[in-house]
């Protein structure tokens, strides 16, 4: 399975997708944490994440997942405390926010797709969200 290193992020992402084979990184900079998950490991993580609202996106390997809240501040506060996060692991997600609504894309882009670091992340985000 060596030759899977050489083949672009989109192609990995539609192997792994249809084939439900998952890869390990062989990429050097990349780090332990932002490693593939297991077939076992992904279907597990993705029932867990679509039972509190996440959807898998059907055009990449990505999560997805929109939030209303009340105000634009309780809004931004949020933000802000998942950017902390995010800062932290060095792990940073896709958003957009208008006034009371964001909208969070997860996936790791050195990896071409869902790794550990977008589970942690999602994970973190939910646990913001009920602690509001």
């Amino acid at each position: 399975m060596r030759w899977l290193m050489f083949m672009s992020s989109e192609c990995r992402r539609v192997l792994c997708k249809h084939r439900n084979i998952i890869l390990s990184s062989h990429t050097a900079n990349m780090s332990s944490d932002s490693q593939w998950l297991s077939a076992a490991e992904r279907d597990q993580v993705l029932m867990e994440l679509k039972a509190t609202g996440w959807v898998e996106l059907e055009e990449r390997d990505a999560l997805y997942k929109e939030l209303h809240f009340k105000t634009f501040n309780q809004a931004f506060g949020f933000m802000s405390r998942v950017a902390l996060q995010a800062e932290k692991m060095n792990h940073h997600p896709e958003w957009f926010n208008v006034y009371n609504k964001v909208q969070i894309t997860l996936t790791t882009h050195s990896s071409g797709g869902l790794s550990k670091k977008d589970v942690w992340l999602a994970k973190f985000i939910d646990k913001v969200v009920l602690a509001m």
